[in-house]
């Protein structure tokens, strides 16, 4: 039965009533992660990746309060254009949904979402975790509990590289989430491809992905799992070059009194701008190169569930 508050574009609905393989996509990305006109670009090169290894992208956002699985060209470029498009969490949807607003689905609402439309990959450029500092802030992204929660497989390139790494990680072991190494011992680090911390397991190829989901959801539907591909070496940034403009956008925010919700669009705009535009080069190819291999795992997931 179909929610309520859900519109799947038809294209997506015939493609999952078949089996077809479908990978979701978050919105923030676009409305908070990088400037007009590149945001725009940028959503529908990812969109085009997934379309070239035949399968299908779902945008999401929250349009007009409908929780929205596919977006047209017209609503792509309102998520990218408005002004008004508020940063929603699961604990914002409610809210917008009632008040019949609009917001820019983060990963732990897409994941929401997508777990709602029967979608079981999403592919971003990096997840949200444990903050620099939570022993002071309590700062935790309300990602890694929705990982927890909702059956969707996250690709991403590690977490993003403004988090303390090794409390996520340990924060994911905690919360029985599987983080799987695509072609890879270390986890990534965003714009990194190394972050000096293992990942608890290795996978090689789409196939051996989409065979440890398949057991993972054959032992519980609660809860994800987490793909940690690292960014191709052509585009990324040494991590010591990185951190030393992570500390300087993290002495930023302090100084301004920005934290919360707020605090990682406003580093990642702080290093885009300290980093000459290197950083949103970086992050615009870790997520292409997500998308390429979440569509690649959805195919094989699709074809090993028939």
């Amino acid at each position: 039965m179909t929610h309520p508050d859900l519109d799947v574009a038809p294209e997506i609905a015939d493609a999952l009533a078949q089996g077809r393989p479908v990978v979701a996509l978050e919105s923030t990305i676009i409305a908070h992660g990088m400037p007009y006109p590149g945001n725009v670009v940028t959503a529908r090169a990812l969109e085009h990746v997934i379309r070239n290894e035949a399968a299908l992208p779902a945008t999401i956002a929250v349009l007009g309060g409908r929780l929205k699985v596919g977006l047209d060209e017209g609503e792509l470029e309102h998520v990218a254009q408005s002004p008004n498009m508020a940063k929603a969490s699961v604990r914002d949807l409610p809210v917008l949904i009632a008040g019949k607003h609009d917001g820019a689905t983060t990963v732990a609402s897409t994941m929401r979402i997508a777990a709602m439309a029967g979608i079981r990959v999403f592919a971003t450029g990096g997840i949200g975790g444990v903050h620099r500092g939570v022993e002071a802030t309590a700062d935790v992204s309300a990602d890694l509990t929705e990982l927890a929660l909702s059956p969707v497989a996250i690709v991403s390139a590690g977490a993003k590289a403004i988090l303390d790494l090794p409390r996520t990680l340990e924060m994911l072991e905690t919360l029985s989430v599987p983080v799987i190494g695509y072609q890879c011992d270390e986890f990534p680090a965003f714009y990194s491809r190394s972050s000096g911390l293992r990942v608890p397991a290795r996978a090689d190829s789409p196939e051996e992905i989409a065979a440890i989901l398949a057991a993972r959801w054959r032992l519980s539907n609660a809860g994800g799992a987490l793909i940690a591909n690292p960014i191709p070496s052509a585009d990324e940034i040494p991590a010591e070059k990185i951190e030393a403009q992570i500390a300087v956008a993290l002495q930023d925010a302090k100084a301004q009194g920005i934290a919360g919700k707020e605090a990682t669009p406003f580093l990642l705009a702080r290093i885009r701008d300290l980093t000459k535009g290197e950083s949103q080069r970086a992050n615009v190819a870790l997520a292409l190169n997500n998308a390429q291999l979440g569509a690649r795992i959805a195919r094989s997931f699709s074809t090993s569930a028939k």
